[in-house]
Formats: structure tokens, C-alpha cells, sequence
């Protein structure tokens, strides 16, 4: 058995310098392919490179983190509730995001390009319009605001990004044109968000709160949903346009809500409208001292054992008006001071008053 062994490996040690001796000179040999010169990137390339080079530090990571209870213990203990992505606003620290993205987070950890994590606190909220502020205290260097655009001069066709962390992933783009504009989306909170961009870029869990830009790397927009039949990313997004976060977002930074312009009345809500078959919305009281007061607008009263019903606001400004949304989205559209013409129903005819606003 040793003399076999011997043997076996004898023929081994001679079958391997064959090898060897077949391997070297005059033996074919495949070589590496030689690399193709790539010429200058495309025009449309650059600008992909440029605008995700110029903008990722603009955006942040964000994780909503909830309370949950064990069951059997009955101890609290902190879950992740919620990811999202948002973008910096200003120097001071204050950070830009989808309300549905901290909606009900018992704390927010926000995660900075370079990886670095840092307690936020909240700071305004609109749900109306699927907006909130929060604010982190991190080193100056960290905090980039991003280049505010202009969602006016859009055009469909235009190109645009989407800068997000999709699925947790680490900052990631995608881009699309404008397939359509002023389209309307309904928002968490129940509000209308009126001229909101609608793309084919791909919006993915985790782009939420996320800013869309232009070519030129300046904000237009915030992603906040997307309609897919198949509930991927294959589908339409829709983003919350720049003007309407640039108008609310100082608001949410100063008073933590929106403030909205008024002339002093109380209306009533859209069930009493409907149950007696008005169309408008019913002044019920008319402050003292207010603007509705001098505009002499009326009240609803009491007359005997009778319920007569105020002015019936049907109009502002020549837009029309059916609901209490309705009036309110046309006030956002004015400021204290302005001068507005309100159409009213009184006495089943119908005037026109005007009004400033307060």
C-alpha cells in the first residue's frame, strides 16, 4: 500500500509539470480585451452628474420613530414608525419634509450626506397641505439650504430629478420630465393641494418629503405621492410646487401653523349647508369690530321661533365658491390688506360687497 501511495503520487507531481510544460512558450493565451475609449459624456449626462453632485448635500434622512407597548410586559419601547427623505432650508438648522412622514413620531432622527445622525425637533405643521418644518442642531457646515426654483416657468416636457433615500437605500436620483401640471392631489390631512406637479420621474418609499428639481438643480417641488396600479414605482408622482412651500414654510418657522388671512365671521359647516339645500357657505356670526362688520355683512339670527339664515358667501373675487374649503383656499390665495369682492346670497338675491382682508 505505501509503494502505491508512492506511485500515485509520482504520477501527480509528472500529470502537473505536463501542464505546466503545456501552459508555457508557444501555448495559446486569452488576453484581456483592450478598453475602448469613451470620449466626452453627453450633455445630458453632465448635467445628471452636476445636479446630484450639487444637490445631495441639500438633502437629509429622515426616521419617525413611534411608542409601541409589549403585550405581556406591558413596557413602552421605541419602534421605527416611518422613513422619509427632506431637505435643508436655511442656516439655522430648519429642514423641510412631508407631514405623513412624521405624522404621530414620538421622536425624529434625521441623517445627514455624510452619515452623521442628530436628534430633530418639530417645529409647524400643515397637514392640508402635506407640510412640515422640523429643526436639527447640527454643525454649521452640515447645513446647505437648497436653491429655491421657480415652478411657474414649467413647461410639460421639462426635465426634472427626484433626490431621495427609496427604500432606506443610501441617496439615491431618479429623473423624468413633467408629464402634466396643476394637477390637484388630496393630502393626509384632507386639504386640496392645488397646482401640484405631476411626474414620471420614480418615486419610490423613502422619496417622500424629498425635493424635485430642475435641470438647473434648483427645487420646484416636493415629492409627495405617487398613483401605481401595481403599487411600485412605475406610476405617477406627484409633487407639492415650490410656491406653495415657500409661502407656508416661514409661516410653519415663525407661528408653527398657517396663518391665514379672515374678515371676522364664523361660517357653518358644509353638512348644514347641504341638509337645507344652500349653495355657498352661511355666515353664522359676524365679529365686532371686524372687517365683515364694516363690510355690514349679516349673521344668521333668530327670528321668533324662526332660524333665518346670514349672507350666503358664493363667491370671492369671482371664484366661485361651494364649500368651506372652498373659501378658504380662495383667502390663501390673499393677504392682510387686501381688498376682496365677496358675491353673497341675502334675501335670494344676489350682491356684491367688499371686504378687506385681516
Amino acid at each position: 500500500m505505501k509503494f502505491k501511495g508512492s506511485f500515485l503520487a509520482v504520477v501527480a507531481v509528472a500529470s502537473l509539470l505536463a501542464f505546466r510544460a503545456d501552459a508555457g512558450e508557444g501555448a495559446k493565451k486569452t488576453i484581456p480585451r483592450p478598453i475602448a475609449p469613451r470620449g466626452d459624456l453627453g450633455a445630458a449626462e453632465k448635467e445628471s452628474i452636476e445636479v446630484f453632485k450639487n444637490s445631495s448635500p441639500c438633502v437629509v434622512y429622515i426616521t419617525s420613530i413611534g411608542l409601541a407597548q409589549n403585550i405581556f410586559s406591558m413596557d413602552v419601547f421605541e419602534i421605527p414608525k416611518g422613513t422619509g427623505s427632506g431637505f435643508i432650508w436655511d442656516s439655522d438648522g430648519h429642514l423641510v419634509t412631508n407631514y405623513h412622514v412624521i405624522q404621530d413620531a414620538s421622536k425624529i432622527e434625521v441623517t445627514f450626506v455624510n452619515g452623521a445622525k442628530y436628534k430633530a425637533t418639530l417645529v409647524g405643521t400643515a397637514p392640508e397641505k402635506d407640510l412640515a418644518v422640523l429643526k436639527a442642531s447640527v454643525p454649521e457646515k452640515l447645513l446647505r439650504p437648497i436653491p429655491v426654483g421657480d415652478a411657474k416657468i414649467l413647461r410639460v416636457g421639462m426635465r426634472v430629478y427626484a433626490i431621495g433615500n427609496p427604500f432606506g437605500l443610501d441617496y439615491s436620483m431618479t429623473s423624468g420630465i413633467v408629464s402634466a401640471l396643476n394637477r390637484e392631489v388630496t393630502s393626509i390631512g384632507g386639504g386640496t393641494i392645488h397646482g401640484a406637479i405631476q411626474t414620471d420621474a420614480a418615486i419610490n418609499p423613502g422619496n417622500s418629503g424629498g425635493p424635485l428639481l430642475d435641470s438647473a438643480g434648483r427645487l420646484i417641488g416636493m415629492n409627495t405621492a405617487i398613483y401605481s396600479p401595481s403599487g411600485g414605482s412605475a406610476g405617477i408622482g406627484f409633487a407639492v410646487p415650490v410656491e406653495v412651500i415657500n409661502k407656508y414654510v416661514p409661516q410653519l418657522i415663525d407661528f408653527g401653523k398657517i396663518v391665514r388671512p379672515g374678515i371676522g365671521v364664523a361660517v357653518a359647516g358644509d353638512e348644514v349647508s347641504q341638509r337645507f339645500g344652500v349653495e355657498g357657505v352661511i355666515i353664522l356670526k359676524v365679529t365686532k369690530g371686524s372687517a365683515a362688520e364694516a363690510a355690514k355683512l349679516r349673521p344668521t339670527h333668530r327670528r321668533g321661533n324662526r332660524i333665518v339664515f346670514g349672507d350666503v358667501i358664493v363667491s370671492v373675487n369671482d371664484v366661485k365658491i361651494k364649500s368651506v374649503y372652498d373659501l378658504s383656499s380662495a383667502f390663501d390665495e390673499l393677504k392682510a390688506g387686501d381688498s376682496a369682492k365677496l358675491g353673497i346670497i341675502r334675501d335670494n338675491k344676489l350682491e356684491y360687497v367688499q371686504v378687506k382682508m385681516e
